[in-house]
């Protein structure tokens, strides 16, 4: 099972992404982190291809379905029997080659800074300054809780995109110094998205529908 290590770090870790500090003067000013929140707060529903990367160069690719507030799927590729849903509580992981599950609460995970968008960057998040500024790069991580990680989400600025922001990706690392990157493409928002999607079936023995 080591080839799906990976996707489990994408949910339980995060991290700080490693990008060249620019010059005082063009370093992003503190009202980025309301512009994120504002992109958060406008988005109801995304889908997008995603590049899963881990710290050992391997990818896995697939597709990301969101709908606010603090639902995801991600299926990953053809041949991967390892799906991750959130379902506005708690993120499972149902790994269907070994019929293994394992949940765990939104909060405790870094995603939960993208899936819950009632909640103030400002209180968790900073502005990492970049050499481009087409790029808004926000760091959020609960120092209360530094178990939980710490998820860099990176957007690029687009004025057709919600709030005038293009979601790229993530980096995440986790207290082991896990790495996992995820890049994001054709994303689409606004889109209908069922809630059944956010079910899945448990392959445990006696299985139950989840969700």
């Amino acid at each position: 099972m080591k080839r799906l290590v990976a996707p489990l770090i994408l949910v339980l870790a995060a991290a700080p992404v490693a990008v060249p500090l620019a010059p005082l003067a063009a370093q992003q000013a503190p009202s980025g982190l309301g512009q994120v929140n504002a992109y958060l707060r406008a988005v109801t529903t995304m889908t997008a291809d995603f590049a899963q990367t881990d710290r050992n160069g391997q990818t896995l690719t697939g597709q990301l379905t969101l709908k606010q507030p603090g639902k995801i799927r991600f299926q990953y590729q053809k041949g991967v029997p390892l799906l991750i849903v959130g379902d506005g509580k708690a993120l499972t992981v149902i790994d269907y080659e070994v019929r293994q599950v394992q949940r765990w609460p939104i909060g405790n995970s870094p995603l939960g800074a993208l899936l819950d968008p009632s909640k103030d960057l400002s209180k968790f998040g900073k502005v990492i300054p970049t050499d481009d500024p087409s790029i808004l790069s926000v760091q959020a991580r609960d120092p209360k809780r530094p178990e939980f990680g710490t998820i860099t989400m990176i957007f690029k600025r687009d004025a057709v995109s919600p709030a005038g922001l293009q979601l790229y990706g993530w980096v995440a690392l986790d207290s082991q110094n896990n790495r996992t990157s995820v890049k994001l493409s054709n994303q689409r928002y606004g889109v209908p998205v069922a809630d059944s999607a956010f079910r899945w079936t448990d392959p445990r023995p006696r299985g139950r529908s989840g969700g």
